[in-house]
């Protein structure tokens, strides 16, 4: 009697099995369906539309916009101005970054704790305001950057920050550092402290405990930050907005212009498209050779 009873609700589950999982997950994939794919997929279509500064968007398909943005310089060298300054940001966050997740790793709990608020506070303000104080901070010839980097001897003249590369990158940077601190970080928690100690007892000296210890166990948070920050930084808009001005135009600036300023739509939908392939590619392809080189060294 037993048996039949405990067999009763096994034979149920079997029977809706099937179906829960779909019936649990409809909801979600609804909402996914609405509001990322099939705005995707009008974005791509809009792109092989036509327009007209007096006809508008014509509902036709042809290639005009791929064919200019194709073969006209400007378009390349704004993209290549994009993913310039997302691999130079990227390169400063695993350069500070990693150093200072290593630090507040070997914290003691509250010390850890309040630096962990201060590294995560920069992400409760609006990006805007971030890069608001940084515009600020840079002022032209005699901001306060200037100021104290001349008075500490580090410049003898003022340096540009305002509507240059180098302003977008420190500004980026400052934006984009949690997110490589946060995944170095996580590396390490899978660091046993005591393999050091065990290193330094056997003759191990700092240069070789971290290039032969510490680096191979953080290089995958490195590497998994280092995707994040560049994903984000190529298709940042409003830290280029700010810093860069009109004149340093990146993609998704650009995009924006010719969607609100321009009116050029299917152009806007074109450069849009295009750049989210490009980084779809460039992290796909990049996650696939770190996973394939820790795969042959864990093997």
């Amino acid at each position: 009697m037993t048996a039949v009873a405990d067999t009763a609700p096994q034979s149920a589950a079997r029977e809706r099995g099937p179906r829960t999982p779909w019936a649990l997950t409809a909801p979600a994939l609804l909402l996914f369906v609405g509001v990322l794919l099939i705005p995707l997929a009008m974005t791509v279509m809009l792109s092989f539309h036509d327009w007209g500064q007096y006809k508008g968007i014509e509902p036709v398909f042809i290639l005009k916009n791929w064919h200019e943005i194709a073969t006209d310089p400007y378009y390349a060298e704004m993209f290549w101005r994009t993913f310039r300054i997302a691999i130079l940001t990227t390169l400063l966050t695993a350069v500070l970054g990693a150093p200072e997740a290593y630090i507040l790793n070997r914290m003691s709990g509250r010390w850890k704790s309040f630096f962990l608020l201060v590294i995560l506070g920069p992400l409760l303000i609006s990006v805007v305001a971030r890069t608001l104080g940084w515009a600020l901070l840079f002022g032209g010839n005699n901001g306060l950057v200037n100021k104290l980097l001349m008075s500490l001897g580090v410049i003898r003249a003022p340096i540009p920050f305002m509507f240059t590369e180098t302003g977008m990158v420190v500004a980026l940077a400052h934006v984009m550092m949690p997110f490589m601190v946060l995944s170095v970080w996580a590396a390490l928690q899978r660091l046993d402290p005591q393999i050091e100690n065990a290193a330094m007892s056997l003759g191990a000296g700092p240069v070789t405990i971290i290039r032969r210890i510490i680096m191979p166990q953080i290089m995958p948070g490195v590497l998994s930050g280092a995707i994040i920050v560049f994903s984000l930084s190529a298709s940042a808009f409003a830290t280029p907005a700010i810093i860069g001005g009109r004149r340093l135009k990146v993609a998704a600036t650009l995009a924006y212009d010719e969607f609100l300023n321009t009116l050029n739509w299917p152009l806007g939908a074109a450069v849009a498209t295009l750049l989210l392939v490009a980084l779809i590619l460039i992290v796909v392809g990049s996650n696939a050779l770190i996973e394939r080189r820790y795969a042959e060294v864990f093997r």
